[in-house]
């Protein structure tokens, strides 16, 4: 007598959510993309290149390691570089990062700044330059949205009143950020903590 076994149900295939660590010359390349690529702002094009294209973080990573360079001194953005650099591949790493960040947008400035120099006084090149801002808080814009994603996903509404007073505080009342960030730090640490101690729980 025969029997037959039932088919056995295939699992889904589980993807890595992370892809392979760059080396150094691939983290100079991307970040001299990023420069380039970069007007109005790397922001934009430096979370699309690491989130969506190379995933070398995720979108929530992202965002923790940019909330991070905020608190440091300097361009936010060229902290990342290096914050980035540095956690994929140490201290050369980050130089890496940080010299594909800067080196090439600083040649081309190099120019510019002596054809503005010449040329500054035009018209038509004011009105151009202009043009540009306006594309550049478009674009600013357009990723703070995409960085909220993962928050409005989760619909975490202490963390959406903590952001929001943060603004609040800073963008309308024009509070000194020093101050603001003085309370709002210990203060989301503070809401952090408790609400993993009640998730383990």
């Amino acid at each position: 007598m025969s029997t037959d076994s039932a088919p056995v149900a295939q699992e889904p295939e589980i993807r890595p959510t992370h892809a392979p660590p760059p080396g150094l010359a691939a983290l100079f390349l991307a970040f001299a993309r990023m420069s380039l690529a970069g007007f109005g702002g790397v922001l934009v094009f430096a979370r699309h290149a690491i989130v969506d294209q190379h995933r070398w973080m995720t979108a929530d990573e992202f965002n923790e390691t940019f909330a991070l360079c905020h608190f440091l001194p300097g361009p936010n953005i060229v902290n990342l570089s290096m914050v980035f650099g540095s956690r994929l591949r140490g201290i050369a790493g980050g130089v890496a990062a940080f010299t594909g960040l800067l080196l090439p947008p600083t040649l081309i400035m190099m120019v510019l700044a002596i054809i503005y120099a010449r040329f500054g006084d035009v018209d038509v090149l004011r009105r151009i330059l202009a043009g540009i801002s306006c594309a550049a808080v478009g674009l600013l814009i357009a990723v703070v949205f995409r960085m909220m994603t993962p928050l409005l996903k989760r619909m975490d509404v202490v963390v959406m009143i903590l952001m929001l007073g943060v603004f609040t505080a800073i963008g309308v009342f024009r509070w000194p950020l020093q101050a603001v960030l003085l309370i709002a730090i210990p203060l989301s640490i503070a809401v952090t903590y408790v609400m993993r101690r009640k998730v383990a729980a």
